[in-house]
């Protein structure tokens, strides 16, 4: 062999190594195997069912619901009653189809758009301190944009002064196009996992985070990009969950109450009570919206269906049915009832506050400070991330988080008690909340159960022998 085949050959020999390493170092990429953690790779066939009849069968749900309300004052067995009575099974549907579905109309698409594209917009130009999240399994700690609060009363003082002073619509427009905007708001949840699901192969913001299950399904559920962005700040989580939905969720409150007024002539008690409640809980996410950028919503979860439908639809439609049910079935409280409710209420806004406040003081002082006037008991731990590098960690075992691994829940469940309780006890509908929030987060104690050993190892298992509880001490 001529020495110029020698050096032929060798080019090739190298070209073909290099290109292995290539493909090796993608399916690393892809499929982040190795020691990492986040949300689950390999899936069973009953998560790739379970994904699938959520996709199907929640919209669905959420339109049963709104069709109790709008059409059987609240009543959920109502409507099976009607298809049951029917001559036949099939008339019974149709005739509910035809009669009590939700209709699109072109004012719920102009609505539900012109919203999303206003509180885009404010997202991106409103001016905020930039914070920070949790490193991601690839090493990433991401910038946010924290205008959360600012964005929340510029939008409602643009809705009061609109609705009530310069008179451009009604006080009660969402409650007046409340159907035409979740046929609006399903199109929008649905076209938006699509676009985030082809993103994430086309145009990933970072593809060393993404996670693929090799099931189409459980991609387009759970997502396949950690943390989808348009440039360097607009994320896609972030404003997905917090403002078209969370600054939705007080201003859809405060419609129903004007669409109550204009229906009896007052505002009952009841409704003032669950508009404070529910102000309470969205302020006090929005004040500490920095804070928020460390939480399973945007520190773990993939950007899929589950979020981009679910912030789109599930949370502003779901989350305010206690205030339609109001609407259609007033409820005077007597001030004994009432001041339990805001009792409960407040207790758990307290829990859930003092919580997470004594977290947040461990993580800023690196657990050199006191906790219940005693020092803070930690357990230091290391992880590594896809990338190779080890970091180090702390787990609080003292205080509230001595008590049970998630005492944080134990608030956030009054305060969702308490928003139900506003509603009496003539339905079961408005305590859907309640019910919905227990089973999510005793799901998220198993999912937080299962990455913090993937992500802490023995350090995790060190924890669970000191902290034994998961939720409330001897009962779970």
């Amino acid at each position: 062999m001529t020495a110029n085949g020698q050096e032929g050959a060798n080019l090739r020999q190298r070209v073909a190594t290099g290109v292995k390493k290539d493909i090796a170092a993608v399916k690393n990429i892809v499929a982040q195997t190795g020691s990492t953690w986040g949300r689950a790779r390999d899936v069973s066939a009953l998560n790739i069912l379970n994904s699938f009849c959520i996709m199907a069968f929640c919209p669905l749900m959420v339109i049963y619901f709104w069709m109790a309300c709008d059409s059987f004052q609240c009543s959920l067995a109502a409507p099976v009653q009607q298809v049951l009575s029917a001559s036949d099974l099939k008339t019974g549907i149709t005739d509910l189809v035809i009669n009590h579905f939700p209709r699109p109309t072109p004012d719920g698409f102009k609505i539900c758009f012109a919203w999303i594209a206003f509180q885009a917009i404010m997202y991106a130009i409103v001016p905020g301190k930039i914070g920070y999240g949790q490193m991601t399994p690839a090493g990433y700690t991401l910038p946010y944009i924290v205008n959360g609060l600012s964005v929340w009363f510029l939008t409602h003082s643009l809705f009061i002064a609109g609705a009530f002073y310069f008179g451009w619509f009604k006080g009660s427009v969402i409650h007046d196009n409340w159907g035409a905007l979740l046929v609006a708001a399903n199109i929008y949840g649905y076209a938006l996992t699509l676009f985030c699901f082809l993103k994430a192969y086309i145009a990933p913001s970072h593809k060393e985070d993404r996670k693929f299950s090799g099931s189409f399904i459980y991609d387009l559920y759970m997502g396949i990009e950690f943390n989808p962005r348009f440039g360097k700040y607009w994320d896609f989580k972030l404003f997905h969950n917090g403002r078209p939905g969370i600054v939705a969720w007080t201003l859809i409150n405060f419609s129903f109450a004007v669409a109550q007024y204009v229906k009896i002539g007052y505002v009952t008690n009841s409704m003032v009570l669950l508009n404070f409640l529910h102000a309470v809980y969205v302020l006090d996410f929005f004040y500490n919206e920095d804070w928020y950028l460390r939480t399973i919503d945007i520190a773990h979860d993939h950007f899929g269906f589950y979020l981009s439908w679910g912030d789109s639809v599930w949370l502003p439609f779901m989350y305010t049915l206690q205030s339609h049910y109001l609407v259609r079935n007033p409820v005077d409280m007597n001030w004994a009832y009432f001041s339990l409710v805001l009792f409960i209420g407040l207790s758990g806004y307290y829990i859930f506050r003092a919580v997470n406040h004594q977290k947040d003081i461990v993580r800023r002082t690196n657990g050199e400070c006191q906790i219940w006037g005693k020092p803070a008991k930690v357990i230091r731990t290391e992880y590594t991330t896809s990338d190779g590098k080890k970091h180090s960690s702390l787990l609080l075992c003292s205080g509230f988080w001595g008590v049970s691994r998630h005492f944080n829940y134990v608030g956030d469940l009054l305060i969702s008690a308490a928003m139900c309780l506003t509603c009496g006890f003539e339905h079961l509908l408005p305590y859907f909340y309640i019910i919905y929030m227990t089973i999510l987060l005793v799901g998220r104690i198993s999912r937080d159960q299962e990455r913090c050993k993937g992500k802490y190892g023995k350090y995790w298992d060190e924890y669970c022998k000191v902290v034994k509880w998961k939720l409330l001490p001897y009962v779970y």
